[in-house]
């Protein structure tokens, strides 16, 4: 009863209800364009492209844009040049001095990096959407033998068109973050994943039971397993160590301020699901190579690189969590900055009690990273590997994909983010939360 009530409350709350509604309508539309092929494509000769995307990094492509990849739609690339653009300028935000100005000039330096990201988002499009083609191209025309268009003016229009529909997402996504509720593009790649549940639940439901491979018990068994990976999954996106921090007394005329005890919230997992895209891109480049090469699939160089979706070897997991581990410390560092923290607290008045203001809590608070981004990277690596695991339980390779990896924390984390967000307008109203024991986590820490 209390659900149905919230539920009536979120309705009686004009601005909340409009919002949803909106989120709604905007999502339609990109499910809607996701299967819109692009002129002079026959949608039923995708089987090929279908096949391409179901292991890989492709495969992480095609689930970021919500199948459009794999239906050669006209958003086929999706929000991952986007992506691609946020994360070079972040990296350049780490060595170029410029970048680092703009980062400190507030609000309107943030407008001026958000134009230079759609900017790059351009360029990276012009040359991903030919290499697209091509790509599309090889497999119609020499696996599948379909009739694939050629020409200038087929690649020239198409180019065009799959450059306007992936800034056409990234508007969807900024309307969803304005108007809507949530973060938008992850609300467009939350949505993507779960179109593919449906299909993917049903599928390991049938195999279970038309397959003598354990019935009915054995399929209620994974359900249960997949509940408590997505607690821990709920552990690792919410987890913060929190660094108290006292502000000094000052006195503005006859007025006091300062004095309170606030808290720095820290995130185990701050680098969020960024190591396990790099390191599956990383792992994807050998995997190309030996494919373009003349490699025996028996060579133990092959077998090394062996594609997850094999769930078969050892070294291609074992090196693919190396890499996540690293690259989970990589990312916390040019996304954490303990000087910058350091220095914004001196600033303001503010101090960790028993450190000394500037260098010291600086490298404190950077000693205190270290320590959580230690468990929270292992961590990170065995959610990432538990679909192998799942594999050789047995489990359909679609439905395996949801026990762990980027799927399932790109779930949880904006599932939490936009129940956060509901919480936040029915309290302002005086309602009661989501829930009765504490507030919802998000990504961004502990909500206060």
């Amino acid at each position: 009863m209390r659900a149905i009530q919230t539920i009536k409350n979120i309705w009686k709350i004009e601005d909340l209800k409009s919002r949803i509604l909106l989120t709604f309508l905007l999502i339609v539309v990109f499910r809607f364009l996701t299967v819109i092929t692009l002129p002079g494509i026959d949608p039923h000769s995708l089987t090929a492209l279908e096949q391409q995307t179901s292991s890989g990094l492709m495969s992480l492509l095609d689930m970021f844009s919500g199948g459009a990849f794999s239906n050669a739609s006209i958003v086929a690339l999706g929000i991952m040049p986007y992506i691609s653009a946020s994360i070079v300028i972040q990296l350049l935000a780490i060595a170029v001095p410029y970048f680092q100005k703009l980062q400190r000039e507030g609000e309107s330096g943030r407008r001026k990096i958000n134009q230079y990201t759609r900017y790059l988002t351009v360029i990276i499009l012009i040359f991903q959407a030919p290499a697209y083609l091509i790509n599309m191209n090889g497999q119609l025309r020499q696996v599948a033998g379909a009739v694939v268009p050629t020409g200038l003016w087929f690649n020239l229009s198409s180019t065009i068109i799959l450059t306007a529909g992936s800034m056409f997402v990234l508007w969807l996504g900024e309307r969803i973050t304005d108007k809507g509720i949530g973060n938008g593009i992850s609300f467009i790649i939350m949505v993507g994943i779960l179109a593919r549940l449906p299909h993917a639940l049903f599928q390991e439901f049938v195999s279970r039971i038309s397959e003598p491979t354990g019935g009915l018990i054995m399929f209620l068994v994974e359900i249960i397993f997949l509940l408590f990976v997505i607690a821990g999954a709920i552990l690792l996106v919410q987890g913060t160590r929190r660094i108290p921090v006292q502000y000094a007394k000052q006195m503005v005329g006859n007025k006091q301020y300062g004095g309170a005890r606030q808290y720095i919230p820290l995130k185990v997992n701050a680098a969020n699901v960024m190591p396990i895209i790099f390191a599956q891109a990383i792992m994807f480049i050998p995997i190309s190579l030996l494919g373009f090469g003349s490699a025996s699939p028996d060579a133990w160089y092959a077998k090394l690189f062996q594609p997850l979706s094999d769930h078969q070897s050892f070294w291609y997991n074992f090196i693919f969590a190396v890499l996540i581990i690293a690259f989970t410390y990589f990312y916390t560092a040019i996304t954490i900055n303990p000087k910058q923290m350091a220095e914004d607290l001196k600033r303001n008045n503010g101090f960790i009690p028993g450190i000394k203001p500037g260098k010291k809590t600086a490298e404190y608070i950077d000693e205190i990273m270290s320590r959580i981004t230690f468990p929270g990277s292992f961590f990170l690596a065995g959610v990432a590997i538990l679909p192998a695991f799942a594999g050789k339980l047995g489990i359909q390779q679609e439905f395996a994909q949801f026990f762990g990896g980027t799927s399932l924390l790109i779930l949880v984390g904006v599932v939490l983010d936009t129940l956060q967000q509901v919480e936040s307008h029915l309290l302002m109203r005086h309602y009661d939360g989501l829930l009765k024991s504490g507030r919802i986590k998000g990504r961004q820490g502990t909500a206060y």
